[in-house]
């Protein structure tokens, strides 16, 4: 994924592994730059893919969890890994609007 420098960036939700929270179609606004903590909604890749998930820190081990117990939870080496946080998501109606930071 290529984009101009360090600047945020959106994305729409497919599937359903971060529901309720984030539906199929919500749009997110991705930080390349924002504050990563545990509990951050991140923008990571494993195994050669993006996803959308959750991070969890555990004993000084990383994890990216789906909000969806349908989808595994899975661990990553490090926080490399992550390449933004989730700052807002946007939906087909003002009410589904919401910030993260």
């Amino acid at each position: 994924m290529e984009c101009g420098g360090n600047e945020p960036f959106a994305l729409r939700v497919l599937g359903d592994s971060m529901v309720p929270e984030f539906m199929e179609g919500h749009i997110i606004i991705i930080e390349p730059d924002g504050m990563v903590e545990n509990g951050s909604y991140v923008f990571a890749v494993y195994e050669d893919e993006y996803i959308f998930r959750q991070l969890h820190i555990e004993n000084e081990q990383y994890f990216l969890k789906p909000l969806n117990d349908q989808y595994p939870t899975v661990k990553i080496a490090g926080l490399d890994a992550i390449k933004g946080v989730i700052t807002q998501r946007a939906g087909t109606r003002r009410k589904e609007h919401k910030s993260y930071v």
